[in-house]
């Protein structure tokens, strides 16, 4: 976790940037639902770093819920955002307290952490479909310590 993450203070982001900087400092960070029609369209179909393909708010709202749960004081650091046309990707440290089970690993009350890839595919002002490449493999070592 030796890489800082980027600081958005006095720094201008394109709205396709300040969307993705709302989606996990905003969204994530305090798992904040009511977010999610603002920043993603109805259909919109979402790929997580911890496996699933879910479609619309609903599935992705669940799927908030069963991050955050198993780990508490959950936090994704910034790390890079690139932008070209429709699209913005990144690299984005995630992490927090293992507090529930996750992938058969009991809780063990460490600090675990991971990193993604995201890319993000706009239509107009919002998010159309999210695809976060993560690495699980790191993930599941550090849970198992």
């Amino acid at each position: 976790m030796d890489e800082p993450a980027l600081s958005f203070q006095g720094v201008t982001l394109s709205p396709q940037k300040e969307t993705v900087r709302v989606f996990y400092k905003e969204l994530w960070d305090h798992a904040d639902k009511s977010l999610i029609p603002a920043i993603f369209h109805p259909d919109f179909t979402f790929r997580g770093s911890l496996g699933p393909t879910l479609v619309g708010h609903a599935q992705f709202a669940s799927y908030v819920d069963w991050v955050t749960g198993a780990l508490g004081q959950y936090t994704t650091d910034i790390l890079a955002l690139i932008e070209e046309g429709n699209r913005v990707s990144g690299k984005m440290r995630f992490h927090g307290i293992h507090r529930k089970e996750l992938f058969g690993v009991p809780p063990s009350g460490r600090h675990v952490w991971w990193i993604g890839m995201p890319i993000f595919t706009f239509a107009g002002a919002k998010v159309h479909d999210l695809y976060v490449l993560g690495d699980i493999y790191g993930l599941i070592g550090r849970l198992k310590g």
